[in-house]
């Protein structure tokens, strides 16, 4: 995304976890003739946060994108790693949204996009922490698009629900139907969030099967389960192995 964003004219900053990540992306752009920093942000410390904002100065597109999986059952997922899911997934998104708003308010434009997850339209099998807190991420971003209108304010809101996609955050995983299903394309995705920002989109569901799952929640609870499991949905995390697990390998 940022690098897709640096060659429509942008000018990017990247905030990482990893200072490497951040500085790696960002020497990227300017080698293509950009502009673009890093800065080495836990976005879910407040503090650290606030204080970066202020080195960054203000922007006119947010993307919150920072996000964490653990794949574990819930009798098997640690207080600590729960913990974690909810502090990057889902308080984050209020510390650096908080940090950026105020300043699209007094210029009265800007957009806040968000990352969220197809694990936020239906609750998924060992996905306990995770789903829930892409249902945060949802909730988040529909109550802000509301207060924003309410206020008028004229920012903008988008929030991106795709279903699993390959940057090896979700390593392991599959689908039963991958016509219906398919793992995502990476590349496929960035251009399609930054097209929608360009466009003013406040939603994007890929790949377009998963919008029917708001019409399911219509049937009974257990046809709407049933349904889910018939497509595989509660099977798909079966064999994941993630990110970390992948690279020990």
């Amino acid at each position: 995304m940022a690098l897709e964003a640096a060659r429509r004219g942008a000018e990017v900053v990247v905030w990482d976890l990893s200072d490497d990540g951040g500085t790696a992306v960002a020497a990227e752009i300017v080698a293509a003739g950009g502009l673009a920093s890093s800065y080495a942000v836990d976005v879910t410390d407040p503090a650290r946060v606030a204080a970066a904002a202020r080195e960054t100065g203000d922007v006119d597109v947010l993307v919150n994108n920072a996000g964490v999986v653990a794949g574990k059952p819930l009798l098997e997922a640690t207080e600590e790693s729960i913990r974690r899911t909810f502090e990057v997934n889902a308080l984050a998104l209020y510390w650096v949204t908080r940090a950026f708003l105020p300043g699209m308010i007094a210029r009265r434009r800007g957009t806040v996009a968000t990352i969220a997850s197809a694990a936020g339209l239906i609750g998924v099998a060992r996905q306990t922490d995770y789903s829930a807190s892409k249902f945060a991420a949802l909730g988040f971003t529909e109550s802000l698009r509301a207060e924003l209108r309410a206020d008028g304010h004229g920012i903008g809101t988008l929030a991106v629900c795709p279903y699993y996609i390959n940057t090896g955050m979700f390593a392991g995983v599959s689908t039963r139907f991958p016509l219906l299903l398919p793992i995502l394309e990476e590349q496929e995705v960035a251009l399609k969030v930054i097209d929608g920002i360009e466009s003013g989109r406040e939603q994007i569901v890929l790949p377009p099967f998963a919008r029917l799952v708001p019409l399911m929640r219509a049937l009974p609870t257990r046809a709407f389960d049933r349904l889910a499991d018939f497509f595989g949905i509660n099977r798909g995390m079966d064999r994941f192995v993630g990110r970390a697990a992948q690279k020990a390998r």
